[in-house]
């Protein structure tokens, strides 16, 4: 009789330390997101979450953040450059992760023209922007910046020049450096350099994790951890009660 009674108020602990130690992970949770230690996948990049106009302050736009801040202002200074002397606008945009069913190209274009509604607003712009879960590059020139910056070479800075650092090991630095040299080149009025130079006889495949890999991997060992832990806990401690 007292071990029936026992087992029964034992049962209602063992139950009680199961919902606080669920309830305790997941403040813990909660409380690793909102700090940023655990980080959830980001999301994707829509038009919708784009800025109606370009930066007032930066011809770059980092929203994947790809780019050190050292590099982010010296593309920008150099933009600022050509455009005080030529008059040509150029601006470089980054995003992690596109809408489903949208390519690069999409959403080049449909950023130029929400950022330069009318011919007139697009004659002396160009934008360049790059995903970097795909790693793929478009750009858009104005028609008065074709005169310079044309479509084959407009074509090779996305497809080559920006391409070639990212097949040797994801180095967006480097690449969009790149790219804003020859583009600053082409629209200073100066002969095009040309795109790097691709050794394909390097093995570039890559062995290494990147960072979000490591984060998300990282993020979803504590959770699954925490959440295991919440189970086994109290039924380890109802066992050990029970037939000790």
């Amino acid at each position: 009789m007292k071990r029936a009674f026992l087992h029964k108020h034992m049962k209602r602990a063992i139950f009680s330390l199961r919902k606080y130690t669920q309830r305790l992970i997941a403040v813990m949770v909660t409380i690793l997101l909102a700090s940023g230690l655990v980080a959830l996948p980001a999301s994707a990049t829509g038009m919708y979450q784009m800025p109606p106009t370009p930066p007032d302050r930066s011809r770059v736009l980092d929203d994947g953040e790809i780019l050190s801040r050292l590099n982010e202002g010296k593309i920008s200074k150099k933009f600022d450059a050509v455009a005080e002397k030529t008059g040509y606008q150029t601006w470089l945009v980054t995003i992690h992760r596109l809408d489903y069913g949208l390519t690069i190209e999409d959403f080049t274009n449909q950023l130029f023209e929400k950022w330069f509604p009318t011919p007139e607003a697009q004659a002396n712009q160009v934008l360049i922007a790059i995903d970097n879960v795909t790693n793929n590059a478009g750009i858009r020139v104005g028609e008065a910046a074709k005169s310079l910056l044309t479509d084959d070479i407009a074509a090779s800075v996305v497809n080559d020049t920006i391409q070639v650092p990212l097949i040797q090991g994801d180095k967006y630095n480097q690449a969009l450096l790149d790219a804003s040299d020859r583009v600053a080149t082409v629209l200073s009025g100066e002969p095009d350099p040309g795109p790097p130079v691709f050794d394909n006889s390097i093995d570039v495949e890559r062995t290494y994790k990147t960072a979000e890999e490591t984060d998300t991997f990282n993020s979803t060992v504590v959770v699954v951890v925490l959440l295991i832990l919440a189970t086994v806990i109290p039924m380890a401690t109802y066992y050990w009660y029970q037939f000790r």
